[in-house]
């Protein structure tokens, strides 16, 4: 069964949480993303900002492992959950 929006945006919410939690990873992402800590906070509940999110973790096999073991959900969690959120499902890799 596919994942709603909805259920995207919580899963979402929680994969920031989870970068928030790690001291190694939270500067990386703020770092890549051009965030500051205030703006997580200010822009957590924007999808745009939840797709930038689920995009980083997307950059290292290791944080999708990390991630998902932590939030106890499967791996392929993280890459239904994008294709949930707006824009999500149009990928470019240039």
């Amino acid at each position: 069964m596919a994942m709603s929006r909805e259920a995207a945006e919580v899963f979402s919410l929680n994969a920031l949480g989870w970068i928030v939690g790690q001291e190694d990873i939270l500067p990386v992402f703020l770092g890549a993303s051009g965030a500051s800590e205030s703006d997580i906070r200010a822009r957590a509940s924007e999808p745009e900002f939840l797709l930038s999110v689920l995009d980083f973790l997307m950059m290292d096999d290791q944080w999708v492992i990390s991630c998902c073991d932590a939030l106890n959900v499967p791996y392929e969690s993280l890459g239904e959950a994008r294709q949930m959120m707006p824009g999500g499902a149009e990928v470019s890799w240039t």
